[in-house]
């Protein structure tokens, strides 16, 4: 399909730079195809009410690292300043990142990264630095950092040294800072290795939490390490060239098993945001169903992709021409979801990392 088929006006205005406080209040925009109506304004905190007694919500408990690292090259004697965002571990003392500008490194260079200042740096990282040297590098501006610390010590050099990696459309208008450690993390996070929040997990709260286990409904969890390639934009014509960045996941066996139980008894699976989805998705294995996975997966959802493993997703509002807009398109219709966007906009709605929420369910149930 045209990427141009995703486009849509967004006004600037509409992009949240704060998340609703508290996190349950934000709106929820409803969205049921083939439905009248189509569209139903209502809140986060009305979810309960509208699952059902056996339905299953499925949340993604990666947590989020501060993998946004800025630091200086150095070649002989010439230095230069360089910014890196991880976004996928290569292994115990390695990360792939996007580096910025790209074309100042080579096969090679050694890289020392530094703690911001008036930041405190960990005992393992000397003088809040942490140094790594360039072990491979790809014509996409992606490089392989090998680090001089590995395992433990390395997570805690980078949670010293780095910060956290706010999507561009919010660090374009404003800074990190020490509300972001919370903001930007939900509160079921338990697995480090996420550069990206799985944002529609940001409006749950305990008080939340209390209300769906009275209702009834069942919570599981899955993991998908949130790479920085979500943030990257569609620079493709066709969706059919536009190619996705491997992001690792896991779903265990007794997960797998509880949620083929959840749909043999004709309760719905409720995926909790894109990346709950996608590992979903990655796990399906035909007609049979999920089963246990662990890897990496690339998964790329446009109209056309028939869903095998959920019911209904519960997301925030995403971008014009971005691969998350194309999902939903996929999974509630585009026109549905053109229909749905304008009237989120026209309502008000705020979107993106820190904004609104929206409950889709699917155009063809079958």
């Amino acid at each position: 399909m045209r990427v141009d088929d995703f486009d849509f006006e967004l006004p600037n205005e509409r992009i949240a730079l704060r998340p609703a406080r508290p996190r349950d209040s934000a709106r929820m925009l409803v969205v049921r195809p083939g439905s009248a109506p189509l569209l139903d304004d209502r809140g986060v905190r009305d979810l309960p009410a509208l699952l059902e007694p056996g339905d299953a919500l499925v949340f993604n408990d990666t947590k989020v690292i501060p993998a946004q690292l800025e630091g200086t090259r150095t070649r002989g004697d010439a230095v230069a300043r360089i910014g890196a965002t991880l976004h996928l571990k290569a292994g115990d003392d390695r990360w792939w990142a996007f580096v910025r500008p790209a074309k100042k490194l080579v096969v090679g260079d050694r890289v020392r990264f530094r703690a911001e200042e008036g930041t405190a740096a960990g005992e393992t990282c000397l003088l809040g630095t942490l140094d790594a040297t360039v072990a491979e590098k790809r014509e996409t501006g992606e490089v392989l950092l090998a680090f001089d610390l590995a395992g433990p010590d390395l997570d805690q050099a980078i949670a010293a040294v780095g910060h956290i990696p706010l999507p561009p459309y919010i660090a374009q208008k404003r800074g990190e800072d020490a509300a972001d450690r919370d903001d930007y993390q939900t509160i079921y996070a338990q697995k480090e290795g996420a550069v990206a929040a799985p944002t529609a997990g940001l409006h749950f709260t305990p008080e939340l939490m209390a209300a769906i286990d009275a209702r009834g409904i069942e919570r599981h969890l899955v993991t998908l390490h949130v790479g920085a390639g979500t943030f990257l934009p569609v620079k493709a014509d066709d969706t059919d060239d536009h190619k996705m960045h491997a992001e690792w996941g896991e779903i265990t066996r007794e997960t797998a098993e509880a949620l083929r139980a959840v749909r043999a008894r004709g309760n719905k699976v409720v995926a909790v945001g894109t990346t709950s989805l996608r590992i979903l998705e990655s796990a399906a294995q035909g007609e049979d169903g999920l089963a246990a996975f662990a890897g990496e997966t690339s998964i790329f959802i446009t109209p056309g992709y028939r869903f095998r493993a959920i019911d209904a997703l519960m997301t925030n509002f995403h971008l014009p021409r971005s691969t998350l807009f194309m999902l939903v398109s996929a999974f509630s219709g585009l026109e549905e979801m053109r229909a749905a966007y304008a009237h989120a906009i026209a309502r008000e709605y705020r979107f993106y990392s820190y904004g609104d929420a929206s409950l889709l369910f699917p155009k063809d149930a079958s």
